[in-house]
């Protein structure tokens, strides 16, 4: 059974899209529940998931996506954790192939990713996901783990502000628990098409790399607060 987990700050532009479609394209019978947490927003997002027909948990926490899918990982029931972006939505079926993978063995993974853009790095970029390569991971391709294999790690380290979904990816890889299904998660470019594809791109490998040199969580915070947020 799978907990889905979104992590939300206003996000009244695709909440409600997103939630029928989790329920359209899966068996619900694999769903355990859908959980939203809500940081603090300010734009009615909460009232729109309210007013819903749809039995969603709502629940709230401290700003940061790391507490809050914390949050939401405590209180979930299923045995497999599928945390995910409130702007990326993921394929038809996207339970069972979820299903499978764990079922063969693999514990954790995301979905090779695609940009609702039609910008030449963008696709490409896009189309590099589908390989292994660490490189080529970020949160929007959405994560599955199992929740015992995510308490054994710790959950998110919530002293990241962002890099959260990075840094609990890194530990993946350093037990090979990790797989990539080659089934598409559509995600929106609009970070991008508000600063401009190759500024946000060269502000994203910047703190890429500021990481890579040891770089502190608060390090990472203060630059992207200050070039992106």
């Amino acid at each position: 059974m799978i907990s889905i987990i979104i992590p939300v700050l206003n996000e009244s532009e695709t909440i409600e899209s997103l939630l029928y479609h989790l329920v359209d394209c899966a068996d619900l019978k694999n769903i355990n529940e859908i959980i939203v947490v809500d940081g603090g927003s300010v734009d009615g997002t909460p009232e729109i998931i309210t007013n819903l027909d749809l039995k969603i948990k709502l629940l709230t926490s401290e700003k940061g996506r790391a507490k809050q899918m914390n949050t939401g990982a405590r209180l979930a029931t299923g045995n497999i954790l599928y945390f995910l972006h409130a702007d990326s939505f993921p394929p038809v079926n996207y339970d069972q192939h979820i299903i499978e993978e764990v079922e063969k063995g693999n514990n954790a993974g995301c979905f090779r990713l695609q940009f609702n853009h039609n910008h030449w790095w963008l696709r490409l970029a896009s189309w590099l996901t589908q390989f292994r390569w660490r490189a080529c991971r970020g949160g929007d391709q959405s994560q599955f783990i199992t929740k015992a294999l995510f308490e054994d790690i710790g959950g998110f380290d919530e002293t990241y502000t962002i890099y959260e979904d990075n840094i609990l990816i890194n530990e993946l890889y350093e037990r090979n628990e990790f797989v990539v299904i080659n089934k598409k998660i559509k995600t929106s470019a609009r970070l991008y098409e508000k600063h401009g594809i190759w500024n946000l791109q060269y502000h994203f490998w910047t703190i890429y790399v500021k990481k890579w040199f040891g770089a502190s969580a608060d390090e990472l915070y203060r630059y992207y607060k200050k070039y992106i947020s």
